[in-house]
C-alpha cells in the first residue's frame, strides 16, 4: 500500500428508507475515529441531503453513486457533478450494474470521471470483467482497456486524482469473491498500466477491490501490496460489519 491512505467506500445502492439511512450514517460516524483511513458513504440520491446533515463535522465523507457528463441543461433525470459538489466529495462512476443495465460504455465512464474531476469531485471509477472473460484468460487485457479509456479521458494530471475500483463482475452480490491473490494480480496490472505512461500517477493512484468484500475477508485484501481499500456493497448496510472493515484498514 506504500504511502497511499487506505479508502473504504460504502455503496448502499438502491437500499434503505430515509430513517434507516440517517441512522446507519450516524452509527458509522459515531464509531469511526478518523485515524489512518478515509471513509466515504454513498447513499441513494434522495438520501444525500439528510445523510449529509448527519455527517457534517465528522471525518466521514459523502459520495454519490453516479453523475452526468453534463454541467446543466435539458437532461431529464440526470444529476450533474456540479450539483453533487454542493454535498459530496466523491462519486462512483462506471459501476458494473450501470454498465450492464444502462449500457454505459468505456468512453462514457471516462467522460463521467473527467466531468467529476472538473467539478471538484473525486471519481471512484469502476472496472472489472465478467466470468466468461476471466475463464478465457482475458481478465487483465479487458480491464486494461477500461483503464485506458478512463486515463485518456481524465488526462495525465487527472489520473493521480482519481480512484479506481476493481470489481470482478462475477463476484458482485453473489457471495463469491476473487481470492486476494487473484485480485492483487489484476490490481497490480492496473497500476503497472498507469505507471507505464505516468510513473508518478501510478505510484499515487489508489486502487480499491470490490466484490463481496466483508468483515471476514477485508484484512486479506488489504494486506496485499497494491490494494489500497475496498468498495463495499452489502456489508456496508450494517454499521458493525462496515466498521470492522474500516478497522481492518487502519
Amino acid at each position: 500500500m506504500a504511502d497511499r491512505t487506505p479508502l473504504i467506500a460504502g455503496n448502499w445502492k438502491m437500499n434503505l428508507e430515509e430513517w434507516q439511512a440517517v441512522e446507519l450514517a450516524g452509527s458509522i460516524a459515531d464509531g469511526f475515529k478518523g485515524t489512518g483511513v478515509d471513509v466515504v458513504l454513498c447513499p441513494p440520491f434522495p438520501w444525500l441531503v439528510p445523510v449529509a446533515a448527519v455527517l457534517q463535522g465528522t471525518p466521514v465523507a459523502l459520495g454519490a453513486q453516479d453523475c452526468s457528463t453534463e454541467t446543466a441543461g435539458a437532461y431529464t433525470g440526470q444529476v450533474s457533478p456540479a450539483m453533487l459538489n454542493a454535498l459530496c466529495s466523491y462519486v462512483i462512476v462506471g459501476h458494473s450494474e450501470r454498465r450492464r443495465d444502462c449500457c454505459e460504455s468505456n468512453e462514457l465512464v471516462g467522460q463521467k470521471a473527467n466531468a467529476a474531476l472538473a467539478a471538484g469531485l473525486t471519481p471512484i471509477a469502476c472496472v472489472g470483467e465478467a466470468l466468461d472473460i476471466r475463464d478465457a484468460g482475458q481478465a487483465i487485457s479487458w480491464v486494461e482497456e477500461q483503464v485506458d479509456a478512463i486515463a485518456s479521458a481524465v488526462g495525465a494530471e487527472g489520473v493521480a486524482r482519481i480512484v479506481i475500483a476493481y470489481e470482478p463482475i462475477w463476484a458482485i452480490g453473489t457471495g463469491r469473491s476473487a481470492t486476494p491473490d487473484d485480485a492483487e494480480d489484476v490490481v497490480a496490472a492496473i497500476r503497472a498500466r498507469v505507471s507505464a505512461t505516468n510513473a508518478t500517477a501510478g505510484a499515487q493512484l489508489r486502487i480499491l477491490y470490490g466484490g463481496s468484500a466483508n468483515a471476514e475477508n477485508a484484512a486479506a485484501y488489504l494486506a496485499t501490496a497494491n490494494i489500497d481499500g475496498l468498495l463495499v456493497g452489502g456489508a456496508s448496510l450494517k454499521a458493525d460489519s462496515f466498521l470492522e472493515i474500516v478497522s481492518a484498514a487502519i
